[in-house]
């Protein structure tokens, strides 16, 4: 199946970015993280990225990182992580399954054994926020022949060139352009030159890309898919589904 490169389809036939919706998975507990992620697919989340809680998130601001150290409080692993997602793919057949990582994670833990159960629990591509270009085929060899993909993160400095490497031999995906240089969470104002850089980006590669880091509110959201096929939501997510425990 094709369920990612499908609700970029549905959100373009629709004239609309696809929403991509982050949550910290075992933040504030694994039931309530499955109730949110029910919730997100209800209020129209087209593919939902699954955060796999690590005890060194550099990427992330205060909210995830928070998130993530309450989740580990728990005992939440991996396969915790890949438990819920084989429930929620039974749930939602047609919702993008994104497994958000650190590559130590997934390493550890086998990369065959890692794409195995992944394959299992209907992911459909993998995330490792780690992962250099250079570095990458390791992971993709073991996810390809599981009909899992890869997505690239594309940082606000990366060469453009760098970018259209990082899209090659990858479909059933797209390009996660982080619009602010720095860690996760929220802005109240998003970068003046995102717009030309979406737009060049835009035009370099095929797969679509959508934008993430810094957004919170439906304008800039909107802003944003002026510019990209869709927009990523995490900071703003975790904690309105954590206050709401």
């Amino acid at each position: 199946m094709k369920r990612i490169a499908d609700a970029f389809e549905n959100a373009k036939s629709q004239g609309r970015g696809a929403f991509v919706a982050y949550l910290t998975i075992g933040y504030p507990s694994l039931a309530k993280c499955e109730a949110a992620i029910d919730t997100l697919v209800s209020e129209g989340a087209d593919i939902i990225e699954l955060g796999v809680p690590f005890s060194d998130p550099f990427a992330d601001g205060a909210v995830i990182r928070s998130a993530a150290y309450e989740a580990l409080k728990q005992g939440v692993t991996l396969a915790d992580v890949l438990a819920l997602a084989k429930r929620v793919r039974a749930k939602h057949p047609k919702t993008g399954l994104v497994l958000f990582s650190y590559y130590n994670l997934l390493f550890a833990n086998g990369l065959d054994r890692f794409a195995d159960a992944a394959a299992d629990a209907g992911i459909d591509a993998v995330l490792a926020v780690d992962l250099p270009l250079e570095e990458r085929e390791e992971l993709l060899a073991v996810l390809r022949p599981r009909g899992i993909s890869y997505v690239p993160l594309i940082a606000p400095n990366t060469p453009m060139e760098r970018v259209k490497e990082s899209a090659k031999g990858l479909d059933n995906t797209f390009l996660y352009v982080i619009t602010v240089k720095g860690i996760t969470g929220a802005r109240k104002e998003l970068p003046s030159d995102l717009a030309s850089r979406l737009d060049a980006i835009r035009a370099a590669v095929e797969l679509p890309i959508a934008a993430g880091f810094g957004i919170s509110t439906k304008e800039q959201a909107e802003e944003v898919c002026r510019h990209a096929d869709g927009y990523i939501i995490g900071s703003a997510l975790v904690k309105r589904f954590g206050n709401a425990s």
